[in-house]
């Protein structure tokens, strides 16, 4: 059961994603998943959907957060929620990391 419920930051590799940007899962289960996202400044989050609700949170860094056709400037400490099938993306000002959580987990992330 500890493997299914603690995260430990040196067990679980970060994913390159390209121009930029990586990634780490950090937890999940069948309702929901918390990842990590790093970004070197100037590297987007391009704009896309998915059928799921994100919450964002921003631990470090400045970014340029479009949701729908709003776009907000969000730095450390700053979240937002990101209802399903919006059209969402960022751009890093700053070098950064946020947090995203998603429900239901994204399966696409846990098959790549």
């Amino acid at each position: 059961m500890e493997n299914e419920v603690f995260h430990f930051e040196n067990r679980n590799d970060w994913e390159d994603l390209g121009q930029g940007v990586k990634r780490q899962i950090a937890v999940h289960n069948q309702v929901m998943m918390l990842t990590k996202v790093k970004f070197e400044e100037g590297a987007r989050g391009e704009l896309h959907q998915h059928p799921h609700t994100q919450i964002s949170y921003v631990k470090s860094g400045v970014f340029h957060y479009t949701i729908g056709d709003v776009v907000h400037v969000m730095k450390e400490g700053d979240s937002c929620i990101i209802p399903g099938n919006i059209v969402h993306g960022c751009e890093c000002i700053s070098a950064g990391e946020l947090i995203d959580s998603f429900n239901p987990p994204r399966e696409d992330f846990l098959l790549q």
